[in-house]
């Protein structure tokens, strides 16, 4: 018996990759649900291994007594000295029961109880092993199909890979390698449930960590990816150190790295691009393989944004089915509008956005908005756009016009302060000098007062033929306007005037 139940531990722990600890005790549990099943009780059941751990045997404890109430748990002093002549009434005695002595039933309950514990130990010990491995690759080989489930077996368990799991490009047949990740693992009645996943981007992540090192020691990280299963995936990417080209790492050497990917994916596409915290480079990228000209930001708050690319990449930028410009709008997280030149000119887009496509641009004469405040100066310190509002200087033109002494009696700024505002004045704003040889206005100046210098901001400009309260057109809604207006009264952009030769 000692031999058999070696070789029968031996296979369990082979097979099933059962510890030895949770065999025996399995095996302890079932000579005692036995006794219990023969005797009712088995309370002064005991179970005793041999040194080698190769025996096993079950004794029944029994106090001595002089009369037997209860021949379970009790033994007559006269048979206690058969056993043992030194016996006393009180004292224990510890009784080997031959198992052989059990019933059917006693026997078929154990069975049912080692079977029991067994599975239970099993499912613990596999759920050990595989529930710190959610979010790996695993390899597997095709088993059998049923309902569109594909079930895997991945050696000592059986993985199944959903239907909505697996990717529309994939034709599997039996014995067929499987890779996929491992996404759930889940307790069930009849045993542990691997779920595998092939659609997941966390699958795209796992494969790129496997074919670029880079990616696996962090040197160069992926930002986010999105993916359509079957049809293409953008991955966006950034580098940990600058003399690593995150893109190039990821291609390969000749495209190595990226045409084991595709591989894998069954000809999947892949765009690989560079992650770049400025939304307006961000979507340039994610639009690839399209190349785009220009990004507009239409709202910020809302995450609007307007791509302009050229007629011949309109429809490598939005891609087959919008499949393009969707896989962008999730990659950025940015509601992406691609448009054309032409279609973009046509656009009738608010004047707060023009000033952004001014800045994107630089085409002030086309779509810029006027400048007229200090406070309204790029980058100007709002402390001294305040002082400058408690001398009642408001305008640029205002401050512009001040002579030294009257620069010099301002309260409340400091010298560096106005050399400061000198330098953004400079920087933003066209100073229009007049015409020097005669110190006369420019021709054509009419009426109008004459001034030693005039400014335009860097927006819009109305250039008209000077005339006393002459009326001219809103450049930018066609209203009627004249020399002494500085916003338009119907649209409200700002106004201001050169004068020309």
């Amino acid at each position: 018996m000692g031999t058999d139940m070696s070789e029968a531990i031996h296979q369990l722990i082979h097979d099933r990759g059962i510890s030895e600890e949770l065999i025996l005790r399995t095996i302890e549990n079932t000579l005692v649900a036995a006794y219990k099943r023969r005797f009712g009780n088995a309370d002064n059941a005991i179970v005793r291994w041999s040194d080698d751990n190769r025996e096993v045997s079950i004794h029944a404890k029994k106090i001595i007594v002089d009369g037997v109430y209860d021949p379970v748990s009790e033994i007559d002093l006269e048979e206690a000295r058969e056993l043992d002549p030194e016996a006393e009434v009180g004292d224990e005695l510890l009784i080997e029961v031959d198992p052989k002595d059990f019933d059917r039933s006693s026997v078929q309950s154990a069975k049912q109880t080692a079977h029991q514990s067994i599975r239970e130990i099993q499912k613990d010990s596999l759920y050990s092993e595989y529930k710190d491995k959610v979010g790996e690759i695993i390899i597997g080989y095709y088993q059998r199909e049923r309902n569109g489930t594909i079930y895997v077996d991945l050696g000592k368990i059986e993985g199944i890979l959903p239907k909505k799991y697996q990717s529309p490009r994939e034709v599997y047949h039996v014995n067929d390698r499987i890779k996929a990740l491992i996404t759930e693992v889940n307790k069930i009645p009849a045993g542990l449930q691997i779920v595998l996943s092939r659609t997941h981007t966390d699958f795209v992540r796992a494969i790129f960590e496997l074919e670029v090192p880079e990616i696996y020691d962090k040197t160069v990280e992926i930002h986010k990816i999105v993916r359509e299963p079957g049809y293409r995936t953008k991955l966006a990417v950034y580098s940990n150190r600058e003399d690593v080209d995150p893109v190039g790492a990821c291609v390969g050497l000749k495209g190595v790295r990226i045409q084991a990917v595709i591989r894998e994916l069954e000809g999947e596409k892949i765009d690989i691009l560079k992650y770049d915290p400025d939304p307006r480079r961000f979507i340039k990228n994610a639009l690839s393989p399209a190349e785009v000209r220009d990004v507009v930001i239409l709202d910020e708050s809302k995450h609007q944004a307007l791509a302009v690319v050229a007629e011949s990449q309109l429809s490598l930028a939005i891609g087959k089915q919008g499949l393009n410009v969707r896989l962008a709008n999730r990659l950025v997280d940015w509601n992406i509008d691609v448009k054309t030149d032409a279609q973009f000119e046509e656009m009738d887009i608010s004047a707060e956005t023009r000033r952004a496509v001014t800045e994107l641009f630089g085409d002030a004469d086309e779509y810029g908005e006027e400048i007229s405040r200090i406070s309204e100066l790029p980058g100007v310190d709002t402390a001294i756009a305040e002082a400058l509002l408690e001398n009642e200087i408001e305008y640029i033109e205002d401050f512009l016009a001040l002579g030294e002494d009257e620069v010099a009696a301002l309260k409340g700024v400091t010298g560096e302060q106005l050399d400061g505002l000198r330098k953004i004045i400079e920087e933003y704003v066209e100073i229009v000098e007049e015409d020097e040889d005669t110190g006369e206005a420019p021709e054509g100046a009419g009426e109008a007062p004459q001034e030693e210098a005039g400014w335009a901001a860097s927006g819009e400009t109305a250039d008209a033929e000077a005339g006393e309260l002459e009326e001219y057109e809103c450049p930018e809604c066609g209203a009627k306007i004249t020399l002494d207006m500085t916003n338009c009264p119907n649209c409200g952009v700002g106004l201001s005037f050169e004068y020309e030769e």
